[in-house]
């Protein structure tokens, strides 16, 4: 991030506060011994500030300079490299982080931090499997970065015994699989074949087959069903809440299940 982007950071921090009534010029100026001219044209982008006066300013409102870093930017820096060794044969594989169903769930840039372990897989595998995003409903793409694009594409997950058998024996207990992020659109990836997903559930995921019941004309929300693969689970139904949409409860697509032996 440059200089000048922190620097628009803290404007925007400064003016929240003061539109909040939590700040006023008059008291940034004493807590700084800046004028009140100097904090204004700052704030009014008719100047700048040095380094030494810009770390003057954050320190007087109680921050620091890394909470004016873009969060997506940090993230990314610290996401985990999913580049495969350095030998030659390894050029053929990239690797897919192992993580918590409450990860792939919330994380939208995977980090160090949050990787149980990295699986390889053919590189050439991955760039065949296709993306398919939901669209954006007109205005939710404001503001946001890169949207699902910028998150990390492929997650690996761990499925429990409840999670298998509801599903079996299309997934069984134990079985990793590898969700593809940038596939949260409805449409059958494969003809006249159920997609199987993903799917936001609490504080974590489950994996299920899904429908969509939409609202009727003029109402928001709607229903996202959730279908076992086995009969003898119960389907679930989870309610889309106003200003969501179907693809904001699917985390991704289900595009490989591996079984250990």
């Amino acid at each position: 991030m440059s200089f000048v982007a922190l620097q628009d950071n803290l404007r925007k921090v400064l003016r929240k506060r003061i539109d909040a009534g939590e700040l006023t010029g008059m008291e940034l100026a004493r807590r700084t011994g800046f004028t009140q001219a100097h904090i204004s044209n700052f704030l009014n982008r008719k100047r700048g500030l040095k380094l030494s006066a810009l770390d003057k300013m954050v320190k007087a409102v109680g921050l620091t300079l890394y909470d004016l870093l873009n969060p997506h930017e940090v993230a990314k820096v610290a996401a985990v490299s999913t580049r495969s060794g350095t030998g030659k044969g390894d050029e053929e594989y990239e690797a897919a982080p192992l993580v918590e169903g409450s990860i792939a769930a919330g994380s939208e840039v995977i980090v160090n931090e949050e990787v149980k372990e990295l699986l390889k897989f053919r590189r050439s595998f991955l760039q065949r499997l296709r993306a398919d995003l939901a669209a954006v409903p007109k205005g939710r793409e404001l503001g946001r970065e890169g949207g699902r694009k910028s998150w990390t594409r492929f997650v690996l997950i761990k499925v429990d015994q409840k999670e298998g058998l509801s599903m079996w024996p299309r997934v069984g207990p134990g079985a990793t699989l590898l969700i593809d992020r940038h596939y949260n659109s409805l449409r059958p990836y494969h003809k006249n074949e159920r997609n199987l997903y993903a799917v936001r559930k609490g504080d974590g995921c489950t994996v299920k087959y899904l429908e969509l019941r939409e609202a009727a004309p003029g109402a928001p929300g709607g229903l996202l069903v959730l279908r076992p693969h086995n009969p003898d689970y119960p389907v679930e139904v989870l309610p889309i809440e106003e200003g969501q949409t179907y693809a904001d409860l699917i985390i991704g697509r289900i595009a490989h299940v591996s079984v250990e032996t």
